[in-house]
């Protein structure tokens, strides 16, 4: 078995015109001719990181810890398939790989490539900032005058790509391409190939920008803020939804250079392949932009997902709930892997045929909301205070995102005898203090902390929340029996209300 996982960061599923959305992709309409797409397909961890420890695990990360690497005691899908002679490889430009809270995922692989220079990367060296120019070319908004902002390091790492083939998008696949190209005739091998794009900054080539005209004047404007909508214009706006359009474009462009090599190379006979995303993003819907630290609507939660499997002629369209953690398993089914027990994913080939998805999704990120859905209603349930109840992380990779946990926040902490996943390994108990750097971060905290149900049939645009007891009562007991089958720790059942409610 051979098999391609392409990943992109924050895809909007409602991007895509073979979702029956407005953006032209002629490349993705390409591929849902090959594969089964799925309609109900969710995020489990937000954001970045943690969602690869759920693809990496086929378990929710956010109920334990926040952002943060690999474990010792995590079962990953590489080092299965390194058990099982099959080799795995990444090639991405996601450079929070080779930050501090992600320093053991690329080791993971059996090789890899990195490629530089995505967002803020620190790639671009230059002692004297040229802090007169960047502050006339960029928009206020992204502007930042110290080392060690990422929108300082941002607009240095910029000037260094201008043509298209500078783009780390486009390295990356040229990466791809290079792999499939060296090792046509071998077999036993796993492919990821992954790029942080269409993720903010919205920075695509000139050729791609020109297809999406607005009648914005001003500065660079192509790096929104996690904050409410209003503060902007509306040319300021479209100008942040037009530069979106664009990166997704050059995705699209990127996803037809795959698809040209599997049609010239037969690779459909012989090679699966799986395109998927992390999560989506605000584009000013519900009134915000970006992610984590808003309710997770649909428009982040309600990912994109399809598959082809050769030699399996699945159904063109599958409506079986599912999520990141059931990618892992389906991978493990493609290569004839068993399935440990610490898995929590299910396979996804049965959907192929017209076979039944899980019951209910969770997803959220560590600190918010537990979220869930059955496909047909949404649910948001929030503390009835967020700082009522101690939160703590259980890790033995005390890292965040960008540095170290603090000396403040490891004084006190306690050795934990660990949870079935961590395989008899004991772990730190660490309270999560409010002021720790890990999402949601950017802009401030959580906002909007309500509980609400919606109807997805009704109100897919998840405007108007419902009031229907016996559905919310379904879900908490659905939710509670899911997150005692994740391990959850007992104080998250007392910090949702939850308790007995598995009973």
């Amino acid at each position: 078995m051979r098999a391609v996982l392409l990943l992109f960061d924050s895809l909007n599923l409602r991007a895509l015109s073979c979702y029956g959305n407005g953006l032209p992709t002629p490349n993705f309409d390409r591929l849902a001719q090959r594969t089964t797409v799925f309609d109900r397909h969710f995020v489990g961890s937000m954001p970045c990181m943690p969602a690869r420890r759920d693809l990496m695990t086929g378990r929710y990360n956010f109920m334990h810890r926040s952002w943060g690497p690999l474990e010792p005691f995590d079962v990953t899908l590489t080092g299965l398939m390194a058990e099982n002679g099959v080799h795995s490889h990444l090639v991405t430009d996601h450079y929070h790989y080779f930050r501090a809270g992600g320093t053991t995922y690329h080791t993971a692989y059996t090789t890899w490539d990195f490629i530089r220079g995505q967002e803020a990367d620190p790639w671009d060296t230059r002692v004297d900032a040229p802090l007169d120019r960047i502050l006339q070319e960029f928009h206020p908004d992204q502007v930042e005058t110290k080392r060690g902002g990422f929108r300082f390091q941002g607009n240095l790492n910029r000037e260094r790509i201008r043509r298209t083939p500078d783009f780390p998008c486009v390295k990356t696949f040229d990466a791809g391409l290079a792999f499939l190209d060296q090792n046509r005739s071998a077999d036993d091998w796993f492919l990821q190939i992954e790029t942080f794009d269409p993720h903010e900054p919205f920075h695509a080539p000139p050729e791609f920008r020109e297809m999406f005209p607005t009648n914005y004047a001003g500065p660079i404007l192509d790096w929104p803020r996690y904050r409410r909508a209003g503060r902007e214009t509306a040319d300021e706006a479209a100008e942040l939804r037009a530069n979106y359009a664009a990166l997704v474009a050059l995705c699209d462009a990127q996803l037809g250079r795959i698809l040209d090599d599997f049609d010239r190379h037969a690779l459909w006979d012989d090679t699966a392949l799986i395109v998927t995303t992390d999560h989506g993003f605000l584009l000013g819907e519900h009134d915000w932009w970006g992610k984590n630290r808003m309710p997770f609507y649909n428009e982040i939660s309600h990912i994109p997902l399809m598959i082809h499997v050769p030699g399996r002629a699945g159904q063109p369209r599958s409506g079986a709930l599912s999520q990141n953690i059931d990618v892992m398993a389906t991978l493990l089914e493609l290569f004839e892997i068993d399935r440990p027990d610490t898995v929590r994913g299910r396979s996804l080939i049965p959907a192929l045929s017209g076979g039944c998805g899980r019951e209910i999704a969770l997803y959220g990120v560590f600190g918010g909301a537990i979220n869930a859905t059955d496909g047909y209603y949404s649910y948001f349930r929030y503390p009835t205070d967020m700082e009522a109840h101690a939160l703590f992380e259980y890790t033995l990779m005390p890292q965040h995102s960008t540095t170290p946990f603090t000396c403040d926040e490891l004084c006190g902490a306690e050795l934990h005898p660990g949870f079935g996943f961590t395989r008899g390994a004991p772990v730190l108990k660490i309270l999560a203090t409010s002021d720790a750097k890990r999402p949601p971060m950017q802009g401030g905290g959580f906002e909007e902390t309500e509980t609400v149900l919606y109807d997805l049939t009704a109100d897919p645009g998840q405007r108007h929340p419902v009031q229907d007891a016996r559905t919310e009562a379904r879900f908490l007991r659905a939710v509670a029996a899911e997150m005692s089958s994740h391990e959850a720790p007992a104080e998250l059942f007392g910090r949702f209300g939850l308790t007995g409610a598995a009973a």
